[in-house]
């Protein structure tokens, strides 16, 4: 970055010794008044300037910058559309507080975090299927939905996983191994009896120390599980939880009453409210909050945050989500990933 009296030379050397194409330029509070590219400085050579300019007399002063909140997918899209190879990102203040690179953004790169996937339930509601199979293997699109969650998760850059399992462990495992095949490590946590959607995390040996990712092993969703790690740490939170927006519409109309006076009526309302969606983050210190060797849900963990005063913060998810808990929820993600006929 350079500040607005600096001059072209001063911009050139930036550049070079950067290697980014391009220069940020901000004012004593580190607020964004424009961007110099290498393009920049060859017109402004080609009107005449000199190399002892200022950088004023080149500054492109609108240019096209993203909220530190804006999905990769929106990033990439306005990259592609307006044929950028960056895009500064500047906070509600408009100080810069990052950069996104056409390269950086396109590669995924390596993440530290632990994504833990919690295998171990019987699947009760998907007998007969579930009898022989545990829940997380059952086929979807030609391999188990526990693969295509892994699958997605290691294209965005996780590379450690944790499988908590029970019921059937052995076919989990005889599958996955270590996780070699896909390059990927695999270890897992054995529950001896049924722990909840959060209580396998007390087994985890070592404590990890980044945000570790969570989503149950029936979770079939488009959302990107790095950008909620991403959200989180920008909120500065103790746990984030995954939300979807659900809606309900009453089969009746309802009437409000005050005494025997009808104060109003509304046909056939539609109740909008926001549901868990089974994917966490979880700073490392949380874990302390699970109990050990004990049944415990998610949302026990959540609200013994809220009563401690913690940062507990919901993430809105638009993407396309399924938890596979009945049988026509099996048959619904078949049919959109494969169109697999109805049995």
């Amino acid at each position: 970055m350079l500040p607005i009296n600096a001059t072209i030379q001063e911009a050139i050397q930036n550049l070079t010794a950067s290697t980014l194409q391009i220069v940020l330029v901000v004012d004593e509070l580190g607020k964004l008044l424009g961007t110099v590219t290498d393009g920049d400085i060859r017109r402004g050579l080609l009107r005449g300037l000199d190399l002892r300019a200022g950088i004023d007399q080149i500054l492109f002063t609108s240019p096209l910058v993203a909220p530190p909140e804006m999905s990769r997918e929106m990033v990439l899209h306005l990259m592609r559309a307006n044929r950028l190879l960056q895009m500064p990102v500047v906070d509600e203040q408009q100080r810069v507080v990052g950069l996104h690179l056409w390269n950086d953004i396109i590669a995924q790169p390596e993440r530290n975090n632990v994504m833990v996937i919690m295998a171990g339930g019987m699947g009760t509601r998907l007998r007969p299927f579930t009898d022989d199979c545990p829940k997380p293997m059952l086929p979807v699109a030609g391999k188990p939905m526990l693969e295509h969650i892994m699958e997605r998760a290691k294209n965005e850059g996780f590379r450690h996983f944790i499988f908590a399992v029970r019921y059937l462990a052995h076919v989990i495992e005889d599958y996955f191994g270590n996780g070699a095949k896909w390059d990927v490590h695999i270890s897992y946590l054995h529950e001896d009896t049924p722990l909840g959607t959060a209580g396998a995390l007390s087994l985890l040996d070592p404590k990890p120390t980044e945000p570790v990712v969570v989503t149950n092993g029936d979770v079939l969703t488009d959302v990107r599980y790095g950008e909620i790690v991403d959200f989180h740490k920008y909120h500065q939170a103790s746990a984030t939880m995954a939300v979807r927006l659900h809606e309900w519409q009453h089969p009746f109309g309802v009437v409000q009453t005050n005494g025997v006076n009808i104060a109003s009526f509304e046909e056939k309302p539609i109740f909008r409210t926001h549901v868990n969606a089974g994917i966490y983050v979880l700073n490392p210190d949380v874990l302390r909050l699970v109990p050990i060797g004990k049944p415990s849900d998610m949302p026990d963990i959540f609200e013994l945050l809220r009563i401690c005063g913690e940062q507990i913060i919901a993430y809105p998810m638009h993407e396309i989500w399924t938890d596979v808990g009945r049988p026509d929820d099996l048959q619904k993600v078949r049919n959109e990933m494969c169109g697999e006929p109805a049995k």
